[in-house]
Parts: C-alpha cells; sequence; structure tokens
C-alpha cells in the first residue's frame, strides 16, 4: 500500500526570528508534491507565527508539545483549545525528551494523544527505547508497550503518525543502522496490525528519528516500512531541504 511519506522538523528549543527568516528563504527554494509527502515543521510556541510568515504554504506547522489539562489555572501549559483556536493543525506528543526531562509517562502521552485528536490536531506520536533497554534486547517490548498505552485513546490513525526515536541515537551522532531502523519498524507494524488490525498497519505512517541527516536519510528511506523522518538538529540547517530531496526522490 502506497503510504504519503512524511518529513517533520523538530526545532526544540532552538531559533531567533532573524535565524528563522534565513532557514525560510532555503527552505521556500525547494518543491514537493503534498500528495507524496507531508512535510511539518514545529518551532517553538514563541516563534509560531514567525515561522508561519517565514515558510510557504506547502510547509505546515505543529505543536512541540500539548497539555493534558483544558484552558484554566495552569500556568505555562498551551492547550489543544489554543492550537485548535489558532489553527495549528499538528502536535508532537511522548517525544524522548518530554518522557525523560520532565518524566511524562505513557499514560500522559495517551491523554494528550486524545485530547489532541478530540481537537481535530493531528499527532505525531513518538515512542523508542533507551539504550539499555536496547542491548537487553527490550526494543519490541518498549514500543509495544508505548504504542498499547495510545490505542484506546486513538479515534482515528489517520490521523496519527508514529515516530520511532531510538533514544540512544537522539542528538549523540548515533544512528540505528538501515537494518535496525527496518527492524524496529517492522516489529512496530506487525503489533499493530495484532493489537489494531492488519488494514490499520499497511496505513499508519511510521517514521524514523535519531541523528537524522543529509549523509544518511537516502539509505534509511529505501527502507520498506520507513515512510519518513522525524528530524531534529538537521532541520535548523540548510541541509533540512537534502533530506526533504532525498525523500521526494525515493516517493517519485
Amino acid at each position: 500500500m502506497a503510504r504519503t511519506a512524511w518529513v517533520g522538523g523538530n526545532w526544540k528549543c532552538n531559533g531567533t526570528t532573524e535565524s528563522i527568516k534565513t532557514l525560510g528563504e532555503v527552505f521556500n527554494g525547494t518543491s514537493f508534491d503534498k500528495k507524496k509527502l507531508n512535510v511539518v515543521i514545529f518551532p517553538t510556541a514563541i516563534h509560531y507565527s514567525t515561522a508561519r510568515q517565514a515558510l510557504n504554504e506547502q510547509y505546515e506547522l505543529g505543536s512541540q508539545n500539548v497539555s493534558k489539562t483544558k484552558n484554566g489555572a495552569f500556568t505555562g501549559e498551551v492547550s489543544a483549545e489554543m492550537l485548535k483556536n489558532m489553527n495549528v493543525p499538528w502536535t508532537l506528543v511522548g517525544h524522548s525528551e518530554r518522557r525523560t526531562l520532565y518524566h511524562e509517562t505513557d499514560a500522559d502521552t495517551a491523554v494528550k494523544t486524545k485530547i489532541a485528536l478530540e481537537h481535530g490536531i493531528e499527532v505525531c506520536l513518538c515512542i523508542g527505547e533507551t539504550l539499555e533497554e536496547r542491548e537487553a534486547e527490550k526494543t519490541n517490548e518498549v514500543c509495544s508497550r508505548q504504542i498499547d498505552a495510545c490505542v484506546e485513546a486513538i479515534s482515528d490513525w489517520n490521523k496519527v503518525v508514529i515516530a520511532y526515536e531510538p533514544v540512544w541515537a537522539i542528538g549523540t551522532g548515533k544512528v540505528a543502522s538501515q537494518q535496525q531502523a527496518q527492524d524496529a519498524h517492522e516489529a512496530i507494524r506487525a503489533h499493530i496490525a495484532k493489537k489494531v488490525s492488519q488494514e490499520v498497519a499497511d496505513k499508519v505512517r511510521i517514521v524514523y528519528g535519531g541523528s537524522v541527516s543529509d549523509a544518511n536519510c537516502e539509505g534509511l528511506i529505501q527502507m520498506k516500512d520507513i515512510d519518513g523522518f522525524l528530524v531534529g538538529g538537521a532541520s535548523l540547517k540548510p541541509a533540512f531541504v537534502d533530506i526533504i530531496k532525498a525523500v521526494k526522490a525515493a516517493r517519485a
């Protein structure tokens, strides 16, 4: 089944008005068919409007996080109601930095996923194992557990992208080999088939994240169960367009 490729650029806690305008000029210099490739940029909340002005309409934008609470006395939070009101179409949920640095649990991730989808916001759901879990051969166990926590929360799988991001590869320069990534993606897809349905498993997009760069993306995107990437540091550089071009070429 042909799945529309997906590339996300997670800017994390980075960016200035000047750097975003410069990146916009570079990113806008490439083009792609949105029927074959979706590209979503996740700027900081404070830079959202700057990014929207800098990037042309072929780029979608998203929030890096969404609150598990509604509007109210929750200082520092950004609610799904606010994202919907501002016409923000995407949000990240469950990124390993949220799980490890801010102690968000599988249950928290499920609540956020449910709330986002209920408000019409598409979700990039991040899962992945630590180095210790990888070395203990628990990769599939961890990914399955993190998916299982969200199954009941997902009302529409067409609105969800799964990002497999091994924690040991995020920002470290270490990248899962093409076969390691493919094996994990294949196992995730098989688990979704078992837990949900084969139809959903065939349709859901599963992307790889973890030190993705213009140097390694061409090989990774050739793997049959890898539908694109969630890119961190490289999405803050002009070379991000080379990643877009690699995925575009693979889906030509």
